[in-house]
């Protein structure tokens, strides 16, 4: 049993403090299927500094982000998680964050924090859009259809009418790779547009081939120690 000093209240005067704190973050970017989560945790795997807010929220950020299964904490105790997870880093050295909007599912970032990572420079790794495909139907295919389908009915407005439909048909038919193939037309537009809003020169396209995560990660670390960014 743990006993906070000066109370609950106090606590909560502290965590806000952590989000105020300068970082030395690196944002990982890369359209939905590059597998920038699977990168984060390999190289938290190789003792770098990683930052998964998109575990911390128990969400991954897109209308299916639920998977059907994960339950989001409240916004106060995913920024209670959020503080302690930076209170343990070292704010001299870097601190790698994915690329995320202000909102992941219903908790948002803190706006300090956030600022940060959209200041922060940003390595936007390029997959090929059939290893994407490929990896998103491997992991969208073992879902409920129902929680598919009514994902989808979200994006209704965003897909539109016609699209929705044929990725509703996709999904009742077991077409995972089509039904992914007509989202990732949404979802790509989004980043693109997401993307054009960061600072040109803070954007650090690299490719990555092949799907064997020890040695992308190994390439991406390779990629910064011999890159200028800021």
């Amino acid at each position: 049993m743990y006993v906070i000093q000066g109370g609950y209240k106090k606590y909560r005067g502290w965590v806000p403090q952590q989000f105020d704190r300068p970082y030395s973050i690196q944002i990982l970017g890369g359209m939905t299927g590059s597998g920038k989560t699977r990168i984060l945790q390999q190289l938290k795997v190789t003792d770098e500094q990683v930052i998964d807010l998109e575990d911390l929220a128990q969400h991954q950020g897109s209308s299916y982000g639920s998977m059907n299964k994960m339950v989001q904490p409240t916004q106060e105790q995913f920024e209670n998680n959020l503080a302690e997870q930076l209170k343990n880093t070292d704010p001299q050295k870097k601190v790698w964050v994915e690329d995320e909007s202000l909102t992941i599912g219903k908790r948002s970032i803190p706006n300090p924090f956030w600022q940060q990572m959209r200041n922060a420079a940003m390595i936007d790794i390029k997959v090929a859009l059939q290893q994407r495909v490929n990896a998103l139907a491997a992991e969208y295919g073992s879902l409920d259809k129902h929680f598919l389908m009514e994902s989808t009915e979200r994006i209704r407005k965003r897909l539109g009418p016609e699209q929705t439909k044929y990725a509703i048909e996709a999904i009742m038919e077991g077409r995972m790779r089509d039904f992914v193939k007509i989202v990732l037309v949404y979802y790509d537009k989004t980043y693109r547009t997401g993307l054009s809003k960061r600072n040109a020169a803070q954007v650090f396209p690299l490719e990555l081939n092949g799907t064997d995560i020890t040695t992308q990660a190994r390439h991406l670390l390779n990629f910064t120690a011999n890159t200028v960014i800021y």
